[in-house]
């Protein structure tokens, strides 16, 4: 679950977006049609539409490709009615990447924008204000994608170096290769993260699983 800490000095905030300023730039994703921006501030968990995990097995991260050759992306996607922000996570992690959460989940910010088409993607989803959740965890890949009909259908995951995923993961998201290196920084510092106004000091506990830019759905 998430728990608000004491606050801090907006001068950390200006610090890690001026490190990460691509990442923290205004950004057109067409597909929605939407204009986001991201924040270390962590939404309120009725505007989470969906949640992403920069996944690390050791020092390694795990990225996943559907049926386009060369588009790579972090695993996680939508929620479904009244699931939990974890739980979403935990079956994301089954269906797109055959893993599981071994540690923890540390959220680190969110894509937020207001969307532009007069409903929501779907139902029971947040409109017009939508945030896509982003973080990290520690994973154990345990099988193969469980590919559910009518998901995203995954036919290739791989844990490479982190230069590797700095390296495919941009072909699709220019940002991506900033996202990681401040997952990257939060892993090693997150004292240094931690005491901002309105995010998370707390973490999503990790729970076994049983047994475009790229569309972030």
């Amino acid at each position: 679950m998430f728990c608000l800490c004491r606050a801090a000095s907006l001068v950390v905030m200006r610090e890690i977006a001026g490190e990460y300023p691509l990442l923290h730039a205004p950004h057109r994703w067409e597909w929605a049609p939407f204009d986001v921006q991201f924040s270390t501030e962590i939404p309120p968990d009725e505007f989470v539409q969906s949640v992403h995990v920069v996944g690390f097995i050791d020092d390694r991260i795990v990225v996943c490709r559907d049926q386009r050759p060369d588009v790579w992306f972090l695993p996680g996607g939508t929620r479904e009615p009244g699931e939990s922000i974890d739980d979403c996570l935990v079956r994301e992690l089954r269906e797109e990447a055959g893993a599981r959460i071994s540690g923890s989940f540390h959220p680190i910010g969110a894509h937020v924008g207001m969307a532009e088409s007069s409903g929501p993607y779907r139902p029971h989803l947040p409109h017009p204000r939508v945030a896509w959740l982003w973080g990290y965890a520690d994973l154990a890949v345990e099988g193969v994608p469980t590919n559910p009909r009518g998901g995203e259908q995954i036919e290739e995951v791989r844990v490479v170096e982190v230069a590797d995923a700095r390296r495919l993961l941009v072909l699709e998201n220019v940002w991506m290769a900033e996202l990681i290196d401040m997952a990257l920084a939060l892993r090693d510092q997150p004292e240094r993260f931690e005491q901002q106004p309105g995010r998370a000091a707390g973490v999503i506990p990790g729970r076994a699983a049983p047994g475009r830019s790229r569309r972030a759905n």
